[in-house]
């Protein structure tokens, strides 16, 4: 496939998302304007920001998130990455959790359940740039655990929505986890 290929399927993943509220609706038209001003979108030399896909990984029979301890970033998220030129964005979610997570018999689930875009700060010789998300459910199989990848993720744990450990400390994390479970519970 070409470039133009690849962010056409990138642009019909964006554009296949049914947003669930005012806010998800701007950032769907944020995320398609950018893709028609940045024939580059999908690739890290578009330093003003880049297409990712995040995964939010649940095994469906635990009410649990699968949340990995980011190493260059330093805090909790979702298992998620560049698109490096790839415009399928449900594939490079499942790619990315089966590289950081070590789980393998995941399935996504498209199309993506929420859109997120957000700052990754300056480092080293990156500039700071944004990361325009879209996000899948991936089921993983009953009773899973992770085999981390060490270079990218310092930890992986199962998070519930009351998160005893107190990983989550963002509203938006808690939004996000609580949105997997209830995705997932139409899709066990």
């Amino acid at each position: 496939m070409t470039d133009a290929d690849e962010l056409a399927a990138a642009r019909t993943h964006v554009e296949n998302i049914e947003p669930s509220d005012d806010e998800q609706i701007r950032l769907q038209r944020q995320i398609l304007d950018f893709i028609d001003a940045h024939a580059d979108a999908l690739h890290r030399s578009c330093l003003i920001g880049h297409l990712t896909g995040s995964a939010i990984v649940v095994d469906p029979s635990r009410p649990a998130t699968l949340l990995i301890h980011h190493a260059k970033l330093e805090r909790w998220l979702q298992p998620g990455g560049h698109a490096d030129g790839e415009g399928d964005l449900a594939n490079v979610a499942l790619r990315e959790a089966e590289e950081e997570t070590g789980l393998m018999g995941l399935r996504v689930v498209s199309p993506a359940i929420d859109i997120d875009i957000h700052e990754i700060p300056e480092r080293g010789d990156e500039p700071a740039h944004l990361h325009l998300d879209l996000r899948f459910l991936v089921l993983a199989e009953a009773g899973s655990e992770p085999a981390r990848d060490e270079v990218e993720t310092l930890d992986a744990r199962w998070v519930g929505s009351d998160d005893p450990d107190g990983l989550i400390t963002s509203d938006e994390m808690v939004r996000l986890v609580n949105k997997g479970l209830a995705a997932a519970q139409s899709h066990a």
